[in-house]
C-alpha cells in the first residue's frame, strides 16, 4: 500500500563541520517494501515525467510520478526472489523498455533451473496493467543488468551474475557477463531470437558495473572481488582495455567525470572510496570506513558545484547502530578533501538508490529503497 509522509531535513555535518550547502525534504512513498533489491528511473507511461521502478522480493512494480500510485509490472516469475531490473527508452518513443532478473539463489552456482533468470517485459496497451514476461537464457546467480548503447541506434542488455558456474567462494570458473542483442524490429515487431555476445569471463566474483557511452564506442567498468576492469565495444564484440585498479575488491562502483570512480570496498563493505586518474594510474582516497554493508552508491552533482558528490547508503546498523545515507562533498577543485553530510540516519536501511530530477526543477533528487526498514523514499533536493 502507498503511504505518504513529509520531513524537512538538512544534511547534517558530522561533528566539527560547517553548515551544509543542501537541504532535502524526505517523502515516504511506501512503507511496505519487502526488500527493495533494485531501483531504476524512467518514463513508463510516456507523460514526460520520470517514474520509479522497483525490483522487490516477488514483484516488479512502478510508481507513477505525481500521485506515486503503485502498479505491478510482473510478479511470481520464479521460485526464488527477484533481484534486478533495467529500464531505458531504446526506440525514442518516450517510454522505457524493461528487462528484469529473478531466481535469486546465490548459493546455487551450477543449476540453471534453480538459480538465475532473465526476462524482457512486453508492454501492454495500458502500462498500469501486468506486462507479459518473456524468458531469455541466463547464467546462475544473475545479479545486475543494464541497457547499454553499443553502437549508434543499437542497444544490448548487459547482465552480470554474481558468481561463475560452479564457482565456490570465488574459486573456479570465471563469471560470464553477457550482452543480449534484441532481434530486428524489437520490441514492436520482433522477428527472431536474441543473440548473445560474451563481454567477459575472467573475474570470479562480480557485483556491479557502470558504463561510459561515447561516439567511438562504449566502455564498461566491471567491479568485483579482483578490482575494477575496463572493457570496450564498438558494437562488434567486447575487448579488455585494462584495469582501473587490481588492489581493492569492490561491490558497488559509479563512474564520475574525467577518470573518477566512487566505490564501496570490499564486497558489501565498510569503506567508500574515490579513485582518480593520475599520470601513472589511479589515486585512491578513503572517504569513510565505518559503513555496515554499503550497498548503494551514486556519483553526481546534487549541489550544483560543478564537481560531483558521492552519495552512499548502507543497510545494516554501523558502529553508531544506525543505517542510513550520507553525501560526501568535495571541498576543493582537486577532489583532495571531502566533507560528509547525513541525509538519513536510522530511517533507511539502504539496499539501492538512484539519482534523478523527478520534478523538473533542475536539481537532482535521491530515491532510495530500504531493506530492514521496508520503505521507499524520495529525498527532494531543496
Amino acid at each position: 500500500m502507498k503511504t505518504f509522509g513529509f520531513l524537512l531535513l538538512a544534511c547534517t555535518a558530522l561533528p566539527g563541520l560547517a553548515q551544509p550547502l543542501a537541504k532535502f525534504r524526505a517523502q515516504l512513498i511506501s512503507d511496505s517494501v519487502a526488500i527493495g533489491y533494485g531501483l531504476a528511473i524512467g518514463e513508463v507511461d510516456g507523460d514526460g515525467r520520470p517514474d520509479i521502478l522497483l525490483a522487490d522480493k516477488k514483484q516488479f512494480v512502478w510508481y507513477r510520478n505525481g500521485d506515486w500510485r503503485r502498479f505491478v509490472l510482473a510478479e511470481n516469475l520464479t521460485q526464488h526472489d527477484n533481484v534486478c531490473l533495467a529500464a531505458r527508452d531504446l526506440d525514442g518513443d518516450g517510454r522505457v523498455e524493461i528487462a528484469v532478473g529473478a531466481q535469486w539463489n546465490p548459493a546455487e552456482t551450477s543449476d540453471t533451473t534453480q538459480s538465475g533468470a532473465v526476462f524482457w517485459l512486453q508492454r501492454p496497451a495500458d502500462p498500469t496493467q501486468p506486462w507479459a514476461a518473456h524468458p531469455l537464457p541466463a547464467e546462475p546467480t544473475v545479479h545486475r543488468m543494464r541497457w547499454v548503447r553499443t553502437a549508434p541506434g543499437r542497444f544490448s542488455l548487459v547482465v552480470a551474475p554474481l558468481h561463475g558456474r560452479g564457482n565456490r567462494d570465488g574459486r573456479g570458473a570465471g563469471v560470464r557477463v553477457w550482452a543480449y542483442e534484441p532481434p530486428t524490429g524489437w520490441p514492436a515487431q520482433p522477428t527472431g531470437p536474441w543473440a548473445r555476445r560474451l563481454v567477459d569471463s575472467t573475474l570470479h566474483i562480480t557485483h556491479n558495473f557502470d558504463t561510459e557511452e561515447t561516439e567511438q564506442g562504449t566502455k564498461l567498468y566491471l567491479g568485483g572481488a579482483e578490482g575494477i576492469k575496463i572493457l570496450f565495444t564498438t558494437g562488434n564484440g567486447w575487448q579488455a582495455q585494462g584495469w582501473v585498479q587490481q588492489t581493492h575488491g569492490v561491490s558497488e562502483l559509479k563512474r564520475g567525470p574525467a577518470g573518477q570512480f566512487a566505490a564501496v570496498e570490499p564486497f558489501h563493505g565498510n569503506v567508500v572510496s574515490v579513485w582518480q586518474a593520475t599520470g601513472n594510474g589511479y589515486r585512491r582516497q578513503l572517504l569513510a570506513d565505518d559503513l555496515a554493508q554499503g550497498h548503494a552508491l551514486a556519483f553526481a552533482d546534487l549541489l550544483g558545484l560543478g564537481r560531483p558528490q558521492v552519495v552512499v547508503g548502507w543497510r545494516l546498523p554501523n558502529g553508531g547502530r544506525k543505517t542510513g545515507i550520507r553525501l560526501y562533498e568535495p571541498t576543493d577543485e582537486g577532489l583532495n578533501q571531502w566533507r560528509p553530510w547525513l541525509v538519513d540516519e536510522g530511517g533507511m536501511a539502504c539496499e539501492d538508490l538512484q539519482i534523478a530530477d523527478l520534478n523538473a526543477d533542475g536539481k537532482l533528487d535521491i530515491v532510495a529503497a530500504g531493506r530492514a526498514t521496508n520503505n521507499l523514499k524520495i529525498y527532494w533536493n531543496q
